[in-house]
């Protein structure tokens, strides 16, 4: 039988492109399919027209347009669903099994994730809920209506979403699916080795009942990605720090790059620092180091070197596992010219005084390793002497943090941007410090995972108020 091929969806109507590009087998090389490419032109040509999309999820209420939500995650994380349009049908095992064999997440990542975009999917009205602070949803219909006695009114600000995908984690994936609710197209950039997840998800959609117009999927270049963003009045772009840098100030698009993202230990608690090594390693470790949201700093105000130690014990042993061991840790590279960089990166910066990598001790062989033809990086933790060493606040594909010893006082000088700050205090002062610290996206008190995520509360900007925006309305 022939390998699938994944067309583009323009307006939901498979395009055959002559251009395609091979999605490979991180491990062996071996093609898992073919993906049409598109061009600028056909994207500027069907977005000139996304107003009919717009059109086609304005028929439906919110109510109706969150049935299908749920729906739908029940289709993607349990049904059998077209991929492709050779005639591929996909059951949930074999999109379990080809992501990992293109992505190199092991199985058991991958489950994790799709249970995180299938929650998110079927509790898609306390997700609004949150994000919109308890609005009466059918004002988004109506488009006016009253929350808490007061008239409001919301107007929509673009007509489709644009995405422009990575290919690390498909989790990320989650945080466009309120679009939908909310009746706004999307046109999704895949990731190159990563199409997988957002072709499902159109796939679950169409079939719940969601119009396939709403949908465009248009794997493309960096030409073609700059188009979505220049086109798109609202945008989701994942990247780099130079990614970052580009958009920065532009309101209408959202960066999601690196999250920098820490574990701060209090003087109240810094004792009892044993107690919270598990929570440490989960917060570094977990989906194999590859979120935004993975811890990659710890600063606490003493016995740095020891927690830095300890934290190496637990993570410096794990080592590359076949794709369905149940307890793999690690993820493969699909691209391994950046498993190579961040080695080579790595120990550049460790010739630089004042840093000490405490995994050497505990790993099985050096960090970059091959294996059954896959290329792995095993955990690095760094004890930095101050926050000035250039490993300090850098975030890597892999599992990968730095452990410094700054004074409370000084700590929320030092931290830099983080997306989450898990805060492990009881320090009331401090907290009111923390609450206070503008640098900090997500807040976390206590000993709690950088990894916990609330789908009812904003992350990295609040998706409704970037759809919507309220105006002054009145009515004679």
């Amino acid at each position: 039988m022939s390998i699938p091929h994944l067309p583009a969806l323009r307006r939901g109507n498979a395009y055959d492109s002559l251009d395609k590009v091979q999605v490979k087998d991180h491990r062996t090389g071996e093609v898992m399919a073919e993906v049409s490419q598109v061009g600028a032109g056909i994207l500027r040509k069907d977005l000139a027209r996304i107003g009919e999309a717009r059109e086609a999820l304005k028929k439906f209420t919110v109510e109706q347009m969150l049935e299908i939500c749920h729906k739908a995650g029940d289709l993607f994380m349990n049904g059998t669903l077209p991929v492709g349009d050779r005639g591929h049908m996909q059951s949930p095992q074999d999109y379990i099994a080809t992501l990992s064999r293109t992505s190199g997440l092991p199985h058991i990542m991958v489950k994790r994730n799709m249970v995180k975009i299938t929650y998110a999917m079927q509790n898609m009205r306390t997700v609004l809920n949150g994000l919109t602070r308890g609005l009466d949803l059918s004002v988004i219909d109506r488009g006016f209506g009253e929350q808490a006695g007061c008239p409001v009114a919301y107007l929509a600000t673009t007509k489709a979403l644009g995405l422009v995908m990575p290919s690390n984690s498909p989790a990320v994936n989650s945080l466009w699916l309120p679009a939908i609710a909310l009746k706004i197209p999307v046109i999704i950039k895949p990731g190159r080795e990563e199409p997988w997840t957002p072709y499902r998800l159109v796939q679950a959609f169409i079939a719940a009942g969601a119009p396939a117009e709403a949908f465009g999927f248009y794997p493309t270049d960096h030409e073609g990605s700059g188009e979505v963003v220049k086109l798109c009045g609202r945008n989701l772009v994942f990247g780099d720090v130079a990614m970052a840098k580009m958009y920065e100030g532009n309101p209408r698009v959202q960066v999601h790059g690196p999250g920098w993202s820490k574990i701060l230990i209090g003087e109240d608690k810094i004792e009892n620092w044993r107690d919270y090594i598990d929570v440490i390693v989960e917060s570094i470790s977990a989906n194999g180091g590859r979120s935004c949201i993975n811890a990659s700093a710890v600063l606490v105000p003493k016995y740095g070197k020891e927690i830095a130690d300890a934290i190496a014990a637990k993570v410096g042993a794990f080592d590359p596992a076949a794709p369905d061991d149940e307890n793999a840790k690690l993820s493969g590279f699909a691209n391994t010219k950046m498993a190579d960089y961040i080695d080579s990166a790595i120990d550049a910066d460790l010739k630089t005084p004042g840093a000490e990598d405490m995994t050497a001790k505990y790993r099985n062989g050096p960090r970059r390793v091959e294996f059954q033809g896959g290329t792995y990086l095993r955990p690095t933790i760094i004890h930095c002497a101050s926050t000035d060493h250039p490993l300090y606040n850098r975030e890597f594909l892999c599992p990968y943090a730095t452990v410094v010893e700054v004074p409370q006082k000084d700590m929320l000088s030092k931290i830099g941007y983080s997306l989450v700050v898990t805060a492990i205090t009881a320090d009331p002062k401090f907290m009111e410090q923390l609450m206070e610290c503008d640098l900090i996206d997500r807040l976390n008190i206590g000993p709690i995972s950088t990894m916990k995520i609330s789908w009812d509360q904003p992350h990295e900007g609040n998706m409704f108020e970037f759809l919507y925006k309220r105006r002054s309305i009145d009515c004679a």
